[in-house]
């Protein structure tokens, strides 16, 4: 398989990650359970799933009032979207 596809693969993986670690923790938060990291929320966007971190905050209206977060998961992406210009364009 190519490396090309592989990389797809990862990224809708963990797009798809993240954006059901919103929706589990937004989940928790309502029943008062055992919550998940902000970190590990924050991992899973850096480490490609900052669109899917994104969307599961619109959807599931999840850390939207928190400056790091509304503030913080742009930023991410942004420098994602940089790093894969530079890496294309190189």
């Amino acid at each position: 398989m190519k490396s090309e596809f592989i990389f797809l693969y990862y990224l809708i993986f963990i797009n798809l990650l993240a954006f059901l670690l919103m929706g589990l923790d937004k989940a928790k938060a309502r029943r008062h359970k055992w919550r998940i990291p902000e970190k590990t929320l924050f991992l899973s966007a850096i480490i490609g799933g900052s669109i899917g971190a994104i969307l599961g905050m619109q959807v599931f209206r999840h850390k939207t009032k928190h400056a790091s977060f509304r503030i913080g998961m742009p930023c991410i992406l942004l420098v994602q979207l940089a790093l894969a210009a530079y890496i294309i364009l190189n």
